[in-house]
Formats: structure tokens, C-alpha cells, sequence
């Protein structure tokens, strides 16, 4: 599963607000301390069910065209195989024609692999953009129920201490039964 986990300035606008936030709230006096937790999101694209299940749609979506290039590929390699093997045979003009027909359905094979290959990502993200939003949902409520002031989801760094990814696939797969 690909999907960009963020940019240097993305990571710079999280440390720049962690820092605001973590200041902002030593700033208060005699206010509590806040509270911080963080999130693994690739963890989450990795282990939760969602993700799980949305991979094996893509699969089951993309298996038919997937085939179809592999059958094409073998082809393509017998046809390679046979013409080295009987070039000597062939006559200049049949040589020709074979290799103009080998390097049509080599094109044809790798324009066809391009779109698959562009198809398939362009889905890939889609469906994990839609596994990231209730991700972010699940986030948003243990937020809200344990009165977390911040939850990161890109960090250098986590504590062991403060990382609720377990307590959201947890969420996860609950809302999911449900």
C-alpha cells in the first residue's frame, strides 16, 4: 500500500504547532498538564481491518487485468524465444515482420502495464483516503471522550507511553462490526 505519509514542510507545520500547542499550554498558570498522544497512520494502513478488506477489494477488482498482463508477458516472451531461436531460418523480410510484430505487442504490453499501473494507484489511494477519514473519526472521538489537547499522527519520535494506535484499531475494528 502507497500513500505519501507527508512532507518535510508538512512535518515542519506539525512541529511548529506541537510546539505552539505545548507552549501555549505551560504558558497558563496553574492550568493542568496537557494531554498529547500520538498515532502510527501506517500501522493503521497496514493492520486494520479496513485496510485490510480494501486491499483485498483492489485485489479482487484488478485481478482480471492483472492476469491478462502476465498472459500477455508470457507471450510476449515466447514469441522473443522463438524468433532467437529460428532468426537463422527466417528469411530477412520474415525476421523483420516478426520483430515489427514482437515490438507492437511490446508497446501495446507496456502502454497497457502504464495504465494499469496508474489505475491501480489512483484506487489505491482512494481507498485509503476513505480509510484514513474514519480513521480520523475514531481519532477525533477518543480525543473527545479522553480529553486529549493533541494527538499527532507524523512524528520522528513516540513514546511508547503516549502511542494509542492499539486503542484505535481496537476502535476500528468495533465500528466496523457495527
Amino acid at each position: 500500500m502507497i500513500l505519501p505519509t507527508g512532507t518535510f514542510s508538512k512535518r515542519l507545520i506539525c512541529t511548529f504547532a506541537l510546539a505552539a500547542a505545548l507552549g501555549a499550554s505551560a504558558a497558563q498558570a496553574g492550568a493542568q498538564e496537557a494531554r498529547i498522544a500520538a498515532v502510527n497512520s501506517d500501522r493503521i494502513l497496514r493492520e486494520s481491518a479496513s485496510a485490510q478488506a480494501a486491499q483485498k477489494k483492489l485485489e479482487a477488482e484488478f485481478a482480471k487485468r492483472d492476469k491478462g498482463l502476465r498472459d500477455m508477458a508470457q507471450r510476449l516472451k515466447s514469441m522473443s524465444d522463438a524468433l532467437d531461436k529460428n532468426a537463422a531460418s527466417l528469411s530477412t523480410i520474415e525476421r523483420a515482420d516478426k520483430q515489427r510484430e514482437l515490438s507492437n505487442l511490446d508497446s501495446d504490453f507496456q502502454r497497457k502495464r502504464r495504465e494499469f499501473n496508474e489505475d491501480l494507484n489512483q484506487r489505491r489511494n482512494e481507498e485509503l483516503a476513505a480509510v484514513l477519514e474514519r480513521a480520523n473519526r475514531v481519532i477525533k472521538q477518543i480525543a473527545e471522550q479522553q480529553h486529549y489537547d493533541l494527538i499527532v499522527q507524523e512524528a520522528v519520535y513516540v513514546s511508547p507511553r503516549i502511542d494509542i494506535t492499539d486503542q484505535v484499531l481496537k476502535a476500528l475494528a468495533a465500528n466496523a462490526a457495527n
